[in-house]
């Protein structure tokens, strides 16, 4: 798995417009959490290229980059929580979950436009 970092807003918003062409993924990820730690261990062994060839994953660390992801909640209208992941396509949320609620076959689904949550 191939994580873009985001740590910047021009960053983020570069990651927005590129969800215009195809479906990004974000990852907002506590550093002192075990269940963040877990549900990124889960996705990472999930991740598989062959089936995501068309989704960008990105990855906030939200203790360092608090900003980003607090703009992430607003810009998309999710509540914030840690760990979660947010499918971003055509700037709109198609899917979103945190803790163990992260569902790989779902997130690939609302990528691929099957599901929309």
């Amino acid at each position: 798995m191939n994580w873009k970092h985001l740590t910047t807003l021009d960053e983020l918003e570069q990651a927005r417009e590129q969800s215009f062409n195809h479906p990004v993924l974000f990852f907002k990820h506590s550093t002192t959490c075990s269940i963040s730690r877990t549900a990124l261990d889960r996705l990472e062994r999930n991740w598989n290229t062959a089936e995501t060839t068309d989704l960008e994953p990105f990855f906030i660390d939200l203790k360092r980059y608090r900003d980003v992801s607090n703009t992430v909640a607003e810009q998309f209208g999710v509540v914030h929580e840690s760990p979660q992941a947010i499918v971003i396509h055509e700037g709109r949320v198609v899917y979103h979950a945190s803790h163990f609620s992260i569902d790989w076959t779902s997130l690939t689904k609302a990528a691929r436009g099957r599901v929309k949550t």
